[in-house]
């Protein structure tokens, strides 16, 4: 497969902004309706603020432009989105690069990346527990038991880089609990966890209505403005739907290229597909929406994995990456 390296998702927000003001008169519409593979297209989405350029594009009518409608789907995970994958029950899914790069080398799978979707601030992903708990520092994690969205994914990796740098050991320091994001705030609240790693807008909720309290934010260090996921389809969906992939993706820029530009687009759109009230919304933390897909961001999520030992040899992500379009 051809290398993209260098080249970028994006001619720049400006001029994305441009088009979606003139109704798309331009790259949306030379596509409509013509050519397409197939016009209906299932995505699976988790109910957190990543995703918000999806929901944008899909309410101010981009993929409609484009010819498509795009139908979502609220999945528990990212690891859920790939069954479906196969299944073809989605044509494309949220995928945190940690589990797809982990999948693809362990089960010889083929994904491709179509489009990058957010990466790591501070503040944004964060170890919390209880108002009253004891553990005050990441080296108290050690034997207690850790919520995660699930295992073997970008939360363990970054929970993972949090309890090295504390000098522990994650494999057998503390117990991994996989929860589903909306499933944390009372799982902790109960005690069935003794810590969680949450992300917005679960991370703000669970403060405000819990007192929860932050004990590290683990998107610091070695993962520091890390990339966090991305759209991922099946190879075998790539190369049958080449030019529905490239509405998609055009449709899926525009929307990104607001959710980067403007933070009022993604509050306003956010309380429509989680459970966040619009007040919550306006004071969350969020990450940055990437307007690039380039190998070398995603590369950096393959080295620190092969580090870590996630990895068993190092993996060149530039045949992840799917065709850009034109």
């Amino acid at each position: 497969m051809r290398s993209f390296r260098g080249r970028t998702f994006i001619v720049g927000v400006a001029a994305a902004l441009t088009l979606a003001a003139c109704g798309g008169s331009n790259t949306g519409s030379s596509n409509t309706g013509g050519g397409l593979e197939k016009t209906t297209i299932n995505i699976g989405a988790m109910p957190i603020a990543d995703v918000a350029g999806l929901f944008i594009a899909n309410e101010r009518g981009f993929f409609k432009e484009e010819g498509l409608t795009v139908n979502t789907k609220i999945i528990k995970s990212a690891a859920e989105a790939i069954p479906q994958l196969h299944s073809g029950a989605l044509d494309i899914g949220i995928g945190n690069y940690f589990t797809i790069l982990s999948a693809a080398e362990r089960t010889q799978d083929k994904f491709r990346f179509v489009a990058d979707i957010y990466q790591s601030k501070p503040d944004v992903f964060q170890i919390v527990v209880p108002k009253d708990s004891p553990i005050q520092t990441v080296k108290d994690l050690k034997g207690k038991k850790v919520a995660v969205a699930s295992k073997n994914s970008i939360a363990e990796l970054a929970v993972a880089n949090s309890l090295r740098t504390a000098g522990l050991d994650p494999k057998n320091d503390v117990q991994w609990v996989p929860i589903p994001f909306p499933q944390m705030p009372p799982a902790l609240k109960n005690g069935d966890v003794e810590a969680a790693w949450l992300t917005e807008p679960f991370l703000t909720g669970v403060q405000q209505e819990q007192g929860a309290r932050k004990i590290v934010d683990t998107m610091t260090g070695a993962m520091a403005d890390f990339p966090i996921a991305g759209w991922v389809a099946m190879d075998d969906w790539a190369k049958k739907y080449p030019k529905t992939m490239a509405a998609l993706q055009r449709g899926l820029l525009k929307g990104q290229q607001i959710a980067a530009a403007d933070r009022k687009a993604v509050e306003k759109v956010l309380p429509s597909y989680t459970q966040i009230k619009p007040e919550v919304a306006s004071v969350i933390n969020l990450g940055s929406y990437p307007t690039t897909l380039t190998p070398a961001r995603i590369q950096r999520v393959a080295d620190l994995m092969l580090e870590y030992g996630y990895l068993t040899k190092k993996m060149d992500v530039t045949s992840l990456l799917a065709p850009l379009p034109q």
